[in-house]
């Protein structure tokens, strides 16, 4: 063992790999995380929106995950002039070491052998295979939030739903749409996967459907617009 490092219990090397996935989990926040490294002068959540195309929201999402991990350093900045608004924030990469040295995992693997293993269906059974996956994993999302978050409103169960799916690497946010709501997807984490595989959206409608079935009742989303379809965007309409 390299006698610079300090030996790591089960507990503090688990909690280590926690932190880690939580902070650099996301494709899109590993990204903005190396954008703010490589900005001497830090950046603003404006910034990252626009370098990124995302909602100004989603990239103060992904900013105060990793000012949570303590991966990144928020100044805030006071307006010179009274009445000017509220204080801006700028994000510069923080000294602390992430005390992890291997390379983050890839994703590209898991999604290959889950193609493999759709392909081996018939398209009916393995869209149906799909979206139980993301079924049962959107329940288990939303049966992790904290106690007496369920059965609330249809419309704050969606935008729960839309953090969600955030955070797990998809840019979403709820919006109405032709007197429903839906959920938009500005980004997929499965990437050209996903595009070259449709049969791979049926995990996004499965994880939907299983939020909102916990978090408000039984719902019937379905995918008017997505990226394998030649869409910019995933729309899934409620």
């Amino acid at each position: 063992m390299d006698q610079g490092l300090l030996p790591l219990s089960p507990e503090e090397f688990a909690a280590g790999v926690a932190a880690a996935t939580a902070a650099f989990g996301d494709p899109t926040r590993r990204e903005i995380y190396l954008f703010v490294r490589d900005a001497s002068t830090g950046v603003t959540a404006g910034e990252v929106a626009e370098r990124f195309e995302l909602h100004p929201n989603v990239a103060r999402h992904h900013l105060d995950k990793l000012a949570a991990g303590g991966y990144i350093d928020v100044q805030v900045e006071r307006n010179e002039h009274p009445g000017a608004g509220r204080p801006s924030k700028r994000y510069r990469a923080s000294a602390k070491p992430t005390g992890l040295e291997f390379p983050a995992r890839r994703d590209d693997l898991l999604i290959t052998l889950l193609v493999r293993a759709l392909r081996v269906l018939t398209p009916a059974q393995a869209e149906e295979m799909a979206e139980q996956v993301g079924l049962e994993y959107g329940r288990s999302l939303a049966q992790s939030m904290a106690p007496g978050e369920g059965h609330r409103s249809f419309k704050v169960a969606l935008h729960a739903v839309a953090d969600a799916l955030t955070a797990h690497g998809f840019a979403a946010h709820a919006e109405p749409r032709g007197g429903s709501l839906a959920i938009i997807a500005e980004q997929c984490p499965f990437g050209e996967a996903a595009v070259q595989h449709p049969v791979i959206c049926a995990v996004d409608r499965g994880i939907i459907k299983g939020m909102l079935e916990t978090l408000y009742g039984d719902t019937v989303p379905e995918t008017s617009e997505s990226r394998p379809q030649g869409d910019l965007i995933c729309v899934t309409v409620v």
